[in-house]
């Protein structure tokens, strides 16, 4: 009865505050029309055929290709593999970072650099760099080694590079797992004589094995929905991202690439859901709050020499990679002549329209980003905060587009903003415009900002908030003048990862932009292809230096100015 009555209250609530009632109208929305509405087109398009009507034809045309089976056993493949080994060497990095004693700071602060570069970079830097390196003109591979015929491109070009690019995420979810791990547990085993191998196996590795199929999955889905990389390193190595690209600018096959969408988003949103409601849950019941007491780390050289020795020769390979980029822009023809040049940056700039395409970019991308963060902050403050019908909407669909390849996104903006219900609506006109590349972008950060949002969100005190409320104030006052302050933080890093994320994305937005835009990662991408490797490392350094850039000029700002800062002056 009270659960009631107070359920009743907080409609009464609701509906007396029309500001909070249009926002979360306005909200959905918002999330119906750009995220649900082009995936539901998709699925339309893939079972109704303008003659034939309501028809499973066209699955079974696709299913009749050769190319499209062999994409999906690709895809497969590729991802299972990529999941594993980047679980591994997450699990490696973040054993060694919460558990040994590194004898220096260098090696701890090389770690951190390497953990942090491929999130600020383009997704196909790497790609790039192993071409360069290990291709038939490659550095090591020609120069060093002698192979003159080697060939980097398909399969192991494919897990090498995604491995490489996607480690990162799963040595930030392992991280925090293990850290959280209470050290009294493995100290027990350790005082019954079981060997540090044994504690691993039967307590550490059993409390974070939730976390590893959770950290697996997410990877698994990164690498299916990856465009990038199989495009410029794949070969002939098909995956699905890569046939539908090609289904759709090559055979002019809408519909085909429709049905061919839809089943790359069945198995990323089946691979999604058990991810975030099976294996999330699990790892919250199986670690829950933090460890009792500070770990002692392990100094037994036999241990330590082995695994900082293993994760320094990965952290110097991801590093040896990262600066072959701008050597290779620098270099005057890759592979054959080594004397230093700036020819390839005065040619993006003089030739290439480099300074429309940098400022297309950055514009677009810092449109974006303040979009993107005071969404993410409002919804997270929807879900958390207040209770309404539609939150469990709210929270589901803004969450999707994790799910969502960026080429599936892209072919459904296109069948539904061109061809769709709002073809010929008032919607229409958005397609080719800065206005679904700021949307696509938007769509595409909102889940990493609404997850940061939801998690400072939960440390709030809701006295805090209650008390302005009984002083009058309404939702839109009581959020930007006391919640937003507070989470401040979480605020700025959202408003910086959703820029960086903009301005390196390349999968949902190289078939919705037109030649009114030139974007960075679409020329890179094309010289890429065409072979011109000085060209793309000289956009590909300007980028990187841009994006890493961003991110230390916010850790600056919050440093300085951050909610933290003033707590800790507080105390």
């Amino acid at each position: 009865m009270a659960t009631r009555q107070g359920a009743a209250l907080e409609r009464r609530k609701l509906m007396a505050d029309p500001i909070l009632v249009t926002t979360i109208v306005v909200l959905i929305a918002f999330l119906t029309i750009f995220i649900l509405y082009p995936l539901a087109i998709l699925l339309v398009d893939s079972v109704y055929g303008s003659d034939t009507g309501l028809t499973m034809s066209i699955f079974q045309r696709i299913f009749k290709m050769k190319t499209f089976r062999t994409a999906i056993t690709n895809t497969l493949k590729v991802g299972f593999t990529v999941g594993i080994f980047s679980t591994v060497i997450g699990l490696l990095f973040a054993y060694v970072e919460e558990y040994v004693k590194v004898r220096t700071k260098i090696m701890g602060g090389l770690f951190q650099v390497v953990s942090m570069l491929p999130v600020v970079s383009p997704p196909f830097v790497l790609s790039l760099s192993v071409i360069m390196l290990f291709g038939k003109a490659g550095i090591i591979t020609r120069y060093l080694l002698k192979i003159y015929d080697n060939s980097v491109y398909g399969y192991w070009g494919i897990v090498v590079v995604q491995t490489l690019t996607f480690f990162p995420v799963c040595y930030m979810m392992l991280k925090g797992l293990l850290k959280n791990i209470d050290p009294s547990l493995e100290e027990a085993a350790r005082d019954m004589g079981a060997s540090r191998s044994k504690v691993f196996l039967s307590v550490t590795l059993p409390l974070i094995l939730p976390g590893l199929g959770n950290a697996f999955l997410v990877t698994f889905i990164e690498s299916i929905a990856d465009f990038a990389n199989p495009m410029i390193i794949g070969g002939s190595y098909d995956t699905l991202a890569t046939t539908i690209y090609l289904q759709i600018t090559g055979a002019y096959d809408k519909q085909g690439a429709a049905a061919m969408a839809v089943v790359l988003l069945t198995i990323t949103l089946a691979m999604y859901l058990v991810q975030k409601y099976v294996l999330e849950k699990k790892s919250a019941a199986t670690l829950t709050g933090k460890a009792s007491r500070g770990r002692m780390l392990i100094e037994d050289r036999s241990v330590t020499i082995p695994l900082t020795i293993l994760c320094s020769l990965i952290a110097v390979f991801v590093l040896l990679m990262y600066i072959c980029v701008p050597f290779g822009a620098l270099f005057k023809t890759w592979g054959y002549d080594f004397h230093l040049t700036t020819k390839w940056f005065q040619q993006v700039f003089q030739r290439y329209k480099g300074f429309k395409a940098f400022k297309d970019s950055f514009l677009l991308s810092l449109a974006s980003a303040p979009i993107t963060a005071l969404l993410s902050m409002i919804i997270s403050y929807l879900v958390v905060k207040r209770k309404f019908k539609a939150k469990g909407f709210i929270e589901f669909v803004s969450m999707l587009a994790m799910a969502v390849p960026g080429t599936v996104l892209g072919i459904g903006y296109i069948r539904g903003f061109v061809n769709g219900v709002f073809g010929t609506g008032f919607l229409s006109g958005i397609y080719g415009s800065a206005a679904i590349l700021i949307i696509v972008f938007v769509v595409r950060s909102l889940p990493t900002g609404t997850r940061s949002g939801i998690s400072a969100l939960r440390q709030i005190d809701k006295s805090i908030e209650e008390s302005a409320y009984d002083m009058g104030a309404d939702s839109f006052t009581v959020f930007m003048t006391v919640t937003l302050p507070l989470i401040k933080d979480s605020f700025l890093s959202g408003l910086v990862t959703a820029f960086v994320r903009s301005i390196t994305a390349i999968s949902a937005i190289i078939l919705l932009v037109t030649p009114q835009f030139l974007l960075i990662t679409v020329q890179i991408n094309e010289f890429a292809e065409k072979g011109s490797y000085g060209i793309a490392c000289a956009f590909a350094t300007i980028l990187i230096v841009i994006t890493y850039g961003s991110v230390l000029l916010m850790n600056l700002f919050m440093k300085y100015f951050g909610t933290s800062r003033k707590f800790k002056e507080a105390n």
